[in-house]
């Protein structure tokens, strides 16, 4: 039977807004779990203490933040919009059914004139972590680490070529004296000391964004780029670290750095860690030996030329320290360069009739070159890790870890793009999209 519409709702009704938000509502076991209470005295030296307009709460504030951040929200102004009308918004926020909800320009002026340049969004990011750390949530015994592209709000062919500084890695003093070492155990003269003025490079500039960087990357998109450097601790999937760069920095320079950095902020005592094979390099190897972690790092083909022999076809001889080429000639180590490679050349007498010539080398004297890094021990060493029945856990893990990690970001919690241009900028983006998951995490752990 068809019934008569019902008329519209106009009577009043006495409620109360804490029944109106389910008992198992997200909100509600983050609001049972997280304490926020810390924000306030973390940020109260930003504000004016006896002059100016009365200020939002910070803790509101950030917690009108989060929010945009834990249900992917993009827009400011839209999350000011969906406040209005969610009770549990409003219930998390404390406001009641009839309070004025803060204007969207509140958070973008205080984002930009208070907070842009700041610690704030890094110690908020720590703080969560640390309160997952005392909820053991977080052992800090093995970590994956790993990066993300966020597409930046640029116009990609609006560019201009522009000389910027190379991008230094963290062991390059450790680099410099173990080549001055090699050279003086081989007879060689030291190098001149490394110039203090950075190498500069032309690169592709982004004419809207300057601090973005143009990526290029075999199986990733081209063009202008944020990376997000991020860890996971193994335990729980609680991140524990967020570095942005450029997109045109490469994987491997600023890991060691990071990797110190937890250590040092958390205490965390690191036995393992899970590495994807754009972090197997002879620098970064060295420094998990140097550190005593047990490096598990995946494995990518060397590029080979079509035709000629693989390097794996040379034999080392380490008592000799040379090289046997497949005919059984030898080359011999010649000078380190700065790099830390060593070179090894073959005799151009011998190697000009040699039958396999063509499959060996193009030089026109016929002189074969090979290099070796300083650190190549290291390197093979780690590089069998991932072999061991413990190293293929460790890195079978690392897709429910730092890649899951990455997806839900992405999915969930609008992070295929960049909000915000300018590396400042974006670094709160970052941090909070990552303290958001956190606090999630922690929420549905342990509520």
């Amino acid at each position: 039977m068809l019934k008569d519409r019902a008329p519209t709702q106009s009577e009043l009704e006495f409620v109360c807004i804490d029944e109106l938000v389910p008992a198992d509502h997200l909100l509600r076991k983050i609001d049972k779990t997280i304490d926020f209470s810390f924000i306030h005295e973390l940020v109260k030296d930003l504000y004016c203490r006896d002059n100016g307009r009365p200020a939002l709460d910070p803790t509101r504030l950030f917690k009108l933040l989060l929010l945009g951040y834990l249900y992917g929200v993009r827009s400011e102004r839209q999350l000011i919009r969906d406040v209005q009308v969610n009770v549990a918004y409003r219930w998390f926020l404390g406001l009641n059914l009839t309070d004025k909800v803060p204007d969207a320009s509140t958070l973008s002026q205080n984002r930009r004139r208070r907070f842009n340049e700041s610690e704030v969004y890094q110690q908020i990011f720590d703080e969560i972590v640390l309160q997952a750390m005392r909820k053991k949530l977080v052992s800090g015994k093995t970590l994956y680490t790993d990066s993300t592209h966020l597409k930046v709000n640029v116009n990609k062919n609006k560019w201009i070529k522009a000389r910027a500084a190379s991008s230094s890695r963290d062991y390059l003093e450790a680099l410099d004296q173990a080549v001055e070492e090699d050279r003086l155990a081989h007879g060689k003269k030291p190098l001149s000391p490394r110039s203090s003025e950075p190498e500069i490079r032309e690169i592709k500039q982004s004419a809207t964004d300057p601090d973005s960087g143009y990526m290029v990357r075999d199986g990733k998109p081209k063009g202008f780029f944020y990376l997000d450097h991020r860890t996971v601790d193994g335990r729980c999937n609680i991140i524990t670290d967020v570095h942005l760069t450029p997109g045109n920095v490469h994987d491997s320079v600023p890991y060691l750095g990071r990797l110190d950095r937890q250590a040092e902020r958390f205490g965390f005592e690191i036995r393992s860690v899970g590495l994807d094979a754009g972090y197997f390099t002879a620098g970064i190897c060295k420094g998990l030996e140097d550190r005593q972690i047990y490096g598990v790092i995946g494995y990518r083909r060397p590029t080979h030329r079509k035709g000629y022999y693989y390097k794996r076809e040379y034999h080392y001889d380490a008592g000799q320290d040379r090289y046997t080429c497949p005919e059984g000639a030898t080359l011999i180590y010649k000078t380190t360069d700065r790099n830390g490679y060593r070179h090894y050349r073959s005799d151009p007498d011998r190697c000009l009739n040699c039958p396999q010539r063509a499959r060996c080398t193009g030089n026109v004297k016929g002189e074969k070159t090979l290099t070796r890094h300083v650190w190549e021990y290291s390197k093979e060493r780690i590089g069998q890790h991932r072999l061991s029945p413990g190293g293929r856990l460790i890195y079978q893990r690392r897709k429910e870890t730092v890649e899951r990690s990455f997806a839900d970001a992405k999915e969930l919690h609008g992070y295929r793009y960049a909000r915000f241009r300018g590396l400042d900028r974006m670094k709160g983006q970052c941090l909070l999209a990552a303290a958001a998951q956190n606090i999630k995490k922690i929420a549905l752990l342990t509520a």
